[in-house]
């Protein structure tokens, strides 16, 4: 009987997320006239098939260039790989919930309280590395507390696998790779592993499957370390080391905002007069042990990097707090004794089922209303396609041969090289050290095209130290991909021939 009414509970959690998901996927693959900056960005990279690239380690790269393959050249693949990240983070946390000692409606409401923490929500169709993690970090902290409890190899090799898999998506899985680490160092129902063969089989794979990325690290000189040194946003003054922590810590709150919602729908005016005494009454068997693991996973990141904001005053993007959450909701229903002490179950469940509509909703609004009461250009409606054919029929007109090499912003660069015939390479920025993928001699043999956005008319200021007397060939405006009232896109270029590339900025 109680293993019936698991698989019946383990049933409902499969629809509920699964149905969550595939609504993620399907508004912007059927709505959606192209897709974000992320995206266009990652399609371009993956297109090199490079062991890193300018921004991130290559793995987004590589799963949406394997979508744009496996789907004929659509973008689409790009939103279920996004849905799919997810799904399979939430079925970690089902998994983890279990472990951890909750029922199988707690773990249940585990998930559908994580899910409407605004990360699972809004963000999704940008998939980028911030959601490649979702299920990275819920994986690692799964293979971890099995590992611990059955000292099992197999556990060890999956999370020195998913480990590798993490810091080919972004360094930031340093942060949950560290707390493992130093959580085996400090408590002693874990310390007692480290001298079993687990854990050194779990570092020598991660190890050993990163060398081919650690090559490409030391042959472009740290290119994505450096790219984030240059990006990052130093304290201007004191006031910076106690404003930026506290507005990230700030706006990780506001991220659960679903969840607060959610648990006050539950309670109810009842429920909440009442919650003292309920919640001293009522009873818990989870371990110590399960409580100590979800305490230390749950906020020993998110406290590094708010301690160090506060030392460096640096400021960190929000969404770097994406994967910090994976145990948002297995923590509330684990301390707020969920869904027990809740009076109303069905409010809350109606509640995050609202939730997700109305994000829902505004995904669908983004692509077919946005424009009518904003009246201004959008990336998701840029006429990238319509573009990219005209600017390669141009310079095959011009030059007779097919359109090769482009350089220019990531937009524009990015946009000509996802859609025009061929698949040219983005030259970004016309700069080798952040193209590590560009060979020099082949575009002197090809020629570049140089492309640009606005009514101006010489290039990006980068690309004019190249070329100082460069003044746009031809310039053409395109509708933006809706029928509202807004500008049109301004496209200009400067066709460089075979032979007259230049190789170093003119003096």
């Amino acid at each position: 009987m109680k293993t019936s009414q698991t698989m019946s509970v383990a049933r409902a959690t499969l629809i509920y997320a699964g149905l969550v998901c595939l609504l993620y996927a399907l508004i912007p693959s059927l709505f959606f006239p192209g897709p974000p900056l992320d995206v266009v960005e990652g399609f371009a990279w993956g297109r090199e098939l490079q062991l890193g690239y300018t921004k991130h380690p290559p793995m987004q790269a590589w799963l949406l260039e394997a979508g744009y393959r496996l789907t004929a050249g659509h973008t689409f693949s790009a939103y279920w790989l996004s849905a799919l990240s997810v799904a399979i983070g939430y079925g970690f946390i089902w998994a983890l919930a279990r472990r951890l000692g909750l029922t199988g409606w707690q773990a249940f409401w585990a998930v559908v309280l994580t899910g409407v923490t605004f990360y699972f929500t809004l963000p999704l169709p940008e998939f980028n590395p911030n959601i490649l993690q979702i299920p990275i970090w819920a994986g690692m902290f799964f293979f971890f507390h099995r590992a611990v409890d059955k000292g099992r190899l197999p556990d060890w090799l999956a999370l020195g696998v998913l480990s590798a898999f993490g810091l080919y998506t972004k360094y930031f899985v340093l942060l949950p790779i560290g707390a493992i680490g130093l959580y085996a160092l400090v408590f002693a129902d874990a310390r007692r592993r480290i001298l079993s063969a687990g854990p050194w089989l779990a570092m020598i794979v991660c190890a050993i499957l990163l060398v081919p990325h650690l090559s490409w690290l030391i042959e472009t000189d740290f290119l994505t370390l450096r790219y984030a040194a240059g990006r990052s946003k130093p304290a201007l003054s004191l006031f910076d080391h106690v404003y930026n922590p506290l507005n990230f810590l700030l706006a990780q709150i506001g991220n659960h905002a679903g969840v607060f919602i959610a648990v006050l729908a539950g309670l109810g005016w009842s429920g909440l007069r009442s919650f003292r005494a309920r919640y001293a009454q009522a009873e818990t068997s989870v371990a110590q042990e399960n409580d100590r693991f979800l305490l230390w996973f749950a906020f020993l990141p998110l406290a590094v990097v708010v301690l160090a904001s506060a030392a460096t005053g640096n400021e960190f993007e929000h969404m770097w707090g994406t994967p910090m959450f994976v145990l948002s909701g297995i923590v509330a229903v684990r301390y707020l004794k969920l869904p027990v002490l809740w009076p109303h179950p069905r409010r809350a469940l109606i509640v995050a089922i609202a939730i997700q509509a109305i994000f829902l909703t505004v995904l669908f609004g983004q692509a077919v209303l946005e424009p009518y009461w904003k009246k201004k250009q959008t990336r998701m409606h840029y006429p990238g396609r319509a573009v990219a054919e005209e600017l390669a029929r141009v310079w095959k007109a011009e030059t007779g041969t097919d359109l090769a090499y482009v350089a220019g912003d990531m937009w524009s660069a990015a946009n000509v090289t996802l859609y025009a015939p061929g698949r040219p390479s983005m030259f970004y920025l016309h700069d080798l050290d952040q193209s590590p993928w560009i060979d020099i001699v082949d575009v002197q043999s090809k020629g570049l095209m140089i492309v640009w956005r606005g009514d101006r008319k010489k290039p990006l200021r980068e690309i004019q130290s190249f070329y100082p007397d460069a003044v746009r060939d031809g310039q053409m405006t395109v509708p933006y991909q809706s029928s509202a009232d807004i500008p049109e896109a301004i496209v200009n270029w400067v066709i460089v021939p075979p032979g007259k590339v230049a190789v170093r900025p003119a003096e």
